[in-house]
């Protein structure tokens, strides 16, 4: 693919991996509004001015991720290739107006039909937005509280070939809560769908952090913030997104690795 501009609408929280240490899924829309998978990205270990944000535009050199049937994945041509940020589309006082003209050209408001693409091979949708009918509930469930001894192993194993100058590189701490909104489409079909935002996360430790420790305290924070504010005053879509392990394999192979939240606009003001 060579050089590519993606402006960028999807950071997921960061995960341990086998092989490169922490990883970040990022996705985005290129030029021509087409989606577009990078994984992997150890953005935590990228230079300050290459830890780009959401709606910035970047620039880098991509090529087809051979290991990834779905069609939209794509990596970096190496990992230690420089990211151009290229600039942002600003919120425009919260309409969105500009990021609406590459987040909102296909949306999706039927579940099934978006499942069916998904296990259809030819098609093989693995990234969409989707527009819930209705929101019904956002709730939050305890999970493991660390990460596994098998994978810190293989992060500490990382470390070992630190230089003594090097500066020690900290896993980003494992969500104790999986978050949760739960929905209904256009035919009524309600679906529960784990969110996998890394804003949800950091809001969720930053709220921890003002709560003095109180984790009932820093879920409902997390809850008002998707549900009051989200779901009951903006205009909420979904990034949705499969993994490639359940992409085939699950019976709904999608999680919401993003939102798309402008505020309620009239036909008029689009024109």
């Amino acid at each position: 693919m060579a050089l590519t501009k993606v402006l960028i609408t999807v950071k997921t929280y960061p995960a341990i991996s086998k092989k490169y240490e922490e990883l970040v899924c990022t996705a985005g829309f290129r030029e021509d509004g087409s989606w577009v998978r990078i994984y992997p990205i150890q953005f935590r270990k990228k230079a300050y001015h290459e830890q780009y944000a959401k709606y910035e535009w970047i620039e880098l050199d991509l090529v087809k991720n051979t290991s990834d049937s779905r069609p939209e994945s794509y990596r970096p041509v190496s990992h230690d290739q420089p990211i151009r940020v290229l600039g942002k589309i600003d919120p425009d006082g919260d309409a969105w107006l500009e990021r609406r003209k590459y987040v909102l050209n296909k949306v999706y408001t039927n579940m099934a039909e978006l499942i069916a693409e998904a296990k259809n091979k030819t098609i093989c949708t693995s990234l969409a937005v989707f527009k819930p009918t209705k929101v019904i509930d956002f709730i939050w469930e305890e999970v493991d509280r660390a990460w596994t001894r098998d994978k810190l192993a293989q992060f500490k194993q990382f470390n070992l070939f630190q230089s003594a100058d090097e500066k020690q590189f900290e896993v980003m701490k494992k969500l104790p809560y999986k978050f949760s909104f739960i929905y209904q489409d256009e035919e009524g079909k309600q679906s529960k769908t784990m969110i996998e935002d890394w804003e949800t996360g950091q809001l969720y430790w930053n709220s921890l952090h003002r709560w003095k420790g109180n984790e009932q305290k820093a879920c409902e924070d997390v809850r008002k913030k998707y549900l009051d504010n989200f779901a009951q005053t903006k205009d909420l879509y979904f990034f949705m997104g499969t993994t490639q392990v359940h992409h085939f394999r699950g019976k709904n192979p999608f999680l919401i690795i993003g939102t798309f939240h402008p505020k309620h606009i009239s036909q008029l003001e689009l024109f």
